[in-house]
Formats: C-alpha cells, sequence, structure tokens
C-alpha cells in the first residue's frame, strides 16, 4: 500500500491470498490468485486449464465472471474499514471480446474503481491474456453494508 492508496488497509498479494482465496471455496478451485496491488487497483490470475474451459476447450464466460467479481470483491472490501462494513456484489456484467484456448496459460484480471461511494462501489474490470490482448470487459456493483452486533 502506498501513501496514496485507495485501500485503507495495508494489503499484500501474499496476505489477500492467505485471507481471502479459502480452501474449497470457488476461487481456489479455479486456481484464482492475487499477483498485483498497486494504488488504485488490484490484479488476480486465473489458470485456462480443465477447470475453467467450456467444452470446445475455450475459456467459459462464467470462469471470466467469477474471476472478475473474486478480484472486485476482495478490491471493494478493502476500501472499507472491515470492522464497521462489509460488500455484496449487486450487479455484474460482461462482454467477452477474445477467446482464449486451453493451455494458453494465465489471463489476468484488473479492478479499478469507478466510484466508491459509502453506500455502493462500482468497479470496472478487464481481463487480459499473457500477451496483454484484451478478453473480457466486466462492470461490478457492490453495495456497502454497515454491520450489526
Amino acid at each position: 500500500m502506498t501513501h496514496d492508496s485507495i485501500f485503507t488497509v495495508p494489503v499484500t498479494p501474499v496476505e489477500l491470498n492467505a485471507e481471502q482465496i479459502i480452501e474449497g471455496q470457488m476461487a481456489r478451485h479455479l486456481g484464482i490468485e492475487i499477483t498485483e496491488v498497486g494504488a488504485d487497483s488490484m490484479t488476480a490470475s486465473m489458470p485456462v486449464d480443465h477447470r475453467t474451459i467450456q467444452r470446445i476447450g475455450i475459456l467459459h464466460g462464467g470462469a471470466s465472471l467469477a474471476l472478475a467479481e473474486t478480484i472486485g470483491s476482495i478490491a471493494a472490501s478493502c476500501c472499507v474499514d472491515r470492522n464497521k462494513y462489509f460488500i455484496v456484489g449487486q450487479e455484474i456484467n460482461a462482454n467477452h471480446i477474445r477467446t482464449v484456448r486451453d493451455g494458453e496459460g494465465l489471463v489476468y484480471a484488473t479492478a479499478t474503481p469507478l466510484h466508491l461511494g459509502r453506500s455502493s462501489q462500482v468497479w470496472d474490470i478487464r481481463i487480459r491474456d499473457q500477451a496483454g490482448c484484451l478478453v473480457c470487459v466486466s462492470r461490478f456493483t457492490v453495495a456497502v453494508l454497515e454491520k450489526r452486533p
């Protein structure tokens, strides 16, 4: 975390992978890992393999959305006081731009905020292949909810 970071808590990929990518849950099953935390963005990777492809051997659109929602949710939760608030997804959409074939390595999703409000956040998520080509564009909206005792 830099001094000018949007994230309210110091976070590193190692810490996030340990606390947010939980054994037995979808992100871990799909091989999603946080790879980078910038001042105003967060990036995660996901393999294009037997877990994330559809029957014709290309990246499954649902896997792209799972990657987008995972990185968006984790980034959003790092922008609030987690002792007082939690976030829940409200809406996600995606445009699939380019195919990625099984065995072509990893895809990378980078989440950047479009709006960080008191009760909602909107995130832009761009998924790219290893060559940097745009694979999918997603917009993810979350509600910021107050924890109750």
